[in-house]
């Protein structure tokens, strides 16, 4: 009876799991990324061009260095004037986020530039970083951050741009009404129709549910590798682990069953206990 129970007990916990994700989540923000409108829509009002246009847009996009530390984005996007655009999702503030965008926008830079480029050609890249932390401290809930020069305090451009948006500070901004949608649950807004509407979807329809279950399964099986601890960790990217240790902190933190957690994220019990 308990073995029979087993599965379909998991199943109604990730079903509840599924139901608490928010947009700021990995899980529900990989599955939104793949809608073009839906990064339009936020990256208009983050970028403060009206006027913008995604030709594409990719999740969970694999930036490779042959040489050292690879990465996984959260999503990447391409303006129609050329511009790539990588937006991440944080929401624990337990690392050096500063050289976490300065390691991803150069192996973006790196990823995307053609052998024998002149540097004039190099494409221009953005980094959105969204936490649910302000990062800096400052009372606001965006923050641009540019290159100046100390002595005449003159901006200076090398076609890579750092945007830092925050969902703690609520100054009634139209930043801050995106970043409710992104983080409490009942939130949703007319200022962006397509945020709202496909967040309601994955959480409050059969089928957005069932997506979101199915994301779990994906997880799960990312995280199904042959051997041990050992095995594993040569076995997987470093950032495919790094995405299943913040989904297992959230799923902890959530009350989930220790052996569900390392069932769906393939990280073993002692891994979990020591986030």
């Amino acid at each position: 009876r308990k073995e029979a129970n087993g599965p379909m007990l998991a199943k109604k916990q990730v079903r509840e799991y599924a139901k608490m994700l928010n947009p700021i989540d990995d899980p529900m923000f990989c599955k939104m990324a793949e809608d073009r409108e839906f990064c339009e829509e936020i990256l208009r009002v983050i970028l403060g061009d009206n006027e913008l246009i995604i030709t594409e847009n990719i999740p969970q996009w694999p930036g490779k260095n042959l040489q050292g530390r690879s990465v996984i984005l959260d999503a990447k996007c391409i303006t129609k004037d050329g511009k790539h655009i990588n937006v991440e999702i944080q929401k624990s503030d337990e690392d050096n986020h500063q050289k976490r965008v300065r390691y991803n926008g150069s192996i973006l830079t790196t990823n995307i530039t053609d052998t024998g480029t002149k540097f004039e050609l190099i494409p221009d890249v953005c980094i959105v970083f969204i936490s649910k932390f302000d990062i800096f401290k400052g009372n606001l809930p965006l923050y641009h951050v540019d290159r100046v020069v100390r002595e005449t305090n003159k901006v200076v451009e090398n076609g890579l741009s750092e945007i830092y948006v925050n969902a703690t500070i609520d100054d009634g901004s139209n930043i801050s009404e995106l970043m409710k949608i992104f983080t409490k649950d009942d939130a949703y807004s007319e200022l962006y129709p397509k945020t709202s509407e496909i967040k309601q979807r994955y959480k409050e329809t059969e089928g957005g549910i069932q997506a979101m279950c199915e994301i779990m399964e994906i997880v799960k099986e990312d995280g199904r590798i042959e051997g041990r601890a050992e095995g594993r960790a040569e076995g997987r990217a470093e950032g495919e682990i790094n995405k299943a240790k913040k989904i297992a902190s959230d799923m902890k933190k959530k009350g989930l069953e220790l052996s569900l957690i390392s069932e769906l994220t393939g990280l073993t019990e002692d891994e979990i206990l020591s986030l």
